[in-house]
């Protein structure tokens, strides 16, 4: 079968499968939308079929299109990965490195290691997809993302999990609040005062389930948010109290936050690394990630 297409060809498809969307695409590509068009429809003709429904208001990917773009994907990463290994070790390295992590592995791993792999490889760029964990666990097993940073949750097939940190829950408040001069707190005690809380699509939010199902609250939550930074954001303006994972907050401190420890029970959760099993990184993907390892031994 002759393949009568190119690379420009695999990066319009690779946009469109993203955005779903002719406009967003041809932007992130940087070109017209009819030049856009014309790539499909030359990648289509090249493979012999439909790779997008398209109507009047939306596109979306037909069947053949779904297995093909995990494969592009991997195509376009193996591809953008070589060309980075080629020429020298160092500065003059180029190329794209994916992670996935849940926002508060992001904000806690990540800055300080990204700073020291910046000065290693100026040149290499960094994208971070801060999502919730089973959106992190989705974009490592297809392909999205080199690796992922998240907690630990049900076991799935193919997907090698690595710990890092274990850490526990705490409870913040204001410093003004009256909690605020208390060392702890067990939840039935956290229950009784106003809360801002996680939504179900949380992670944090299942696994707090589990663990708490047998303490019913005494109230609803004031508020449900999707993202621990949110939830931060929340309590910083006076709506209630919330438990987070510890390495949300600052080591150093919060201006405005108060911490007390959670318990009875104590609530735990493990983050660590998560990659397919089997799946060798490329060399910038392997470099980040023992960085991000080294920087958090004990």
């Amino acid at each position: 079968m002759a393949l009568n297409f190119d690379l420009t060809d695999l990066y319009a498809f690779q946009a469109l499968a993203t955005f779903k969307s002719f406009n967003a695409a041809a932007e992130a590509v940087h070109i017209s939308q009819p030049a856009l068009s014309r790539r499909i429809d030359k990648l289509e003709t090249s493979l012999g079929v439909k790779l997008f429904e398209r109507t009047t208001r939306r596109v979306s990917l037909t069947l053949a299109g779904r297995r093909f773009a995990p494969r592009a994907q991997q195509l376009l990463k193996d591809l953008e990965s070589a060309v980075a290994e080629v020429g020298d070790l160092h500065a003059s390295r180029t190329g794209l490195v994916t992670v996935a992590c849940v926002p508060s592995a992001a904000y806690y791993f990540m800055p300080k290691v990204i700073a020291q792999f910046q000065s290693l490889y100026p040149r290499v760029r960094i994208k971070l997809i801060d999502s919730s964990a089973g959106d992190v666990y989705d974009a490592v097993v297809t392909g999205q993302a080199d690796f992922g940073l998240s907690f630990t949750g049900a076991p799935q097939p193919d997907v090698r999990f690595i710990p890092l940190v274990d850490e526990s829950y705490v409870a913040v408040c204001p410093h003004t609040h009256p909690l605020a001069a208390k060392r702890s707190l067990t939840w039935r005690e956290f229950y009784q005062h106003p809360y801002v809380w996680l939504d179900k699509t949380s992670g944090n939010r299942n696994l707090l389930d589990q663990a708490l199902a047998g303490i019913v609250p005494e109230r609803p939550g004031v508020c449900e948010t999707r993202h621990v930074t949110t939830l931060l954001g929340m309590v910083e303006a006076g709506l209630g109290i919330a438990a987070v994972p510890a390495m949300a907050m600052p080591k150093s401190g919060h201006p405005s936050l108060s911490v007390l420890r959670l318990t009875e029970p104590v609530v735990r959760r493990t983050v660590g690394i998560v990659k397919c099993t089997g799946q060798e990184l490329s060399h910038l993907a392997g470099e980040l990630e023992q960085m991000i390892i080294a920087a958090n031994l004990p």
